[in-house]
């Protein structure tokens, strides 16, 4: 594997927009998408209950190192085009990065409404 896997909740309108703006982002083709639920996700998120695979967006690197929620930010926008200087600010502030992951997360049926996405189907207040 020489791409980088994020690994998407395919039922979440939200999660699925944000996944088709990191692909238009991803001009290099650093990134390969995967939905949570797909038969190919399981191997990278085997031992991990199923209130943690949905709880928030995974990131595997080449080598299988795994970052989920806002710890994955950083080695994501490391892999995209103008996305270094992100990455150094998610570094330099990962609680702050953690928290905006978190905040968006909450809200993410509330986003997907706005951006006429279908909602999500986990209910983000259960976590």
């Amino acid at each position: 594997m020489d791409r980088a896997i994020v690994l998407y909740d395919r039922d979440c309108g939200f999660c699925r927009w944000s996944a088709d703006r990191l692909r238009a982002w991803d001009r290099r083709g650093a990134l390969t998408f995967e939905a949570i639920q797909d038969p190919g996700a399981e191997p990278w998120l085997d031992g991990m209950e199923r209130e943690e695979r949905l709880g928030s967006w995974h990131l595997v690197a080449p080598g299988g190192r795994i970052w989920s929620a806002g710890a994955a930010a950083a080695p994501l926008l490391d892999r995209l085009p103008g996305g270094r200087p992100f990455a150094t600010l998610a570094r330099r502030f990962p609680v702050a990065t953690e928290r905006l992951y978190r905040v968006v997360a909450n809200h993410r049926d509330q986003l997907g409404r706005l951006l006429g996405a279908e909602a999500c189907a986990v209910d983000p207040s259960d976590r």
